[in-house]
């Protein structure tokens, strides 16, 4: 069994690592590049950075911010925000990052998913998806939650994969900073439909709901922010909480 991962999130706006609640009424965090060393030698598996307001303002991520940050960790990275096109992507892979993550930008244009992956290839290539229960469906947002779109998160989803993306990173808009556990049912309705990782995030508030998301939900990597940013959990006590378990876990 593959091991699950654990994944601090950075949300980053104006430089600084933020924490909202149902995506807004934002409050700092710290430092990100304190923060992402301090995960890095907790013992998180990956680290994902996104620069909430980049697509909203319509600019590139802070490249510089990604080489300070990946210049302070040793494990996998992953970046998004405002990415458009592959100078982008080329620009922040040069930067450190070992990843990508795509959301707004592959909403309005589909393929970009497939010119990532065919030029460099799937691993690179995450697709967020943001998307809130609302009407008996999962509707998918952009623009950092802001905008509605036609698409419905399952859809989207299976769409993503077939034009290539390596894995999907859900966030429940519903779930999200309310810290009552992950949106289980819809992850695990992702598990069946998806042949790729399903990254869970929005919600995590306490050991249990790691443990849920991936006994119930299936999920292949759990994501937080602010129960990691505000010191309310660290990752090598969850790691060993999780262990004990019977999740397969890297210590």
């Amino acid at each position: 069994m593959l091991a699950k991962r654990i994944i601090p999130c950075l949300d980053i706006k104006d430089g600084k690592a933020v924490k909202g609640v149902n995506f807004v009424n934002f409050r700092e965090a710290g430092d990100p590049v304190i923060l992402g060393q301090a995960y890095s030698e907790q013992g998180a598996d990956e680290l994902v950075y996104l620069d909430i307001t980049a697509s909203h303002e319509g600019r590139k991520t802070f490249v510089e911010l990604v080489k300070k940050i990946a210049a302070h960790i040793n494990i996998p990275f992953t970046v998004g925000g405002g990415i458009h096109e592959l100078s982008d992507v080329d620009r922040l892979l040069r930067a450190g990052a070992d990843k990508v993550s795509v959301n707004s930008s592959a909403l309005k244009n589909p393929g970009l998913i497939e010119e990532i992956a065919k030029n460099f290839g799937s691993q690179v290539c995450v697709v967020a998806i943001d998307a809130n229960f609302e009407d008996g469906i999962w509707k998918c947002y952009m623009n950092g939650g802001r905008i509605p779109v036609d698409k419905e998160l399952y859809l989207w989803a299976y769409e993503a994969q077939e034009r290539g993306a390596g894995e999907v990173l859900f966030t429940s808009m519903t779930h999200d900073g309310v810290k009552t556990g992950y949106a289980l049912d819809a992850l695990n309705i992702l598990h069946e439909k998806l042949s790729i990782p399903v990254i869970a995030s929005g919600g995590a508030g306490k050991a249990e709901h790691f443990k849920d998301a991936f006994l119930i939900g299936k999920a292949d990597a759990a994501l937080a922010a602010g129960i990691f940013h505000f010191g309310e959990m660290n990752i090598s006590e969850l790691k060993r909480y999780l262990q004990k378990e019977h999740i397969a876990v890297r210590i």
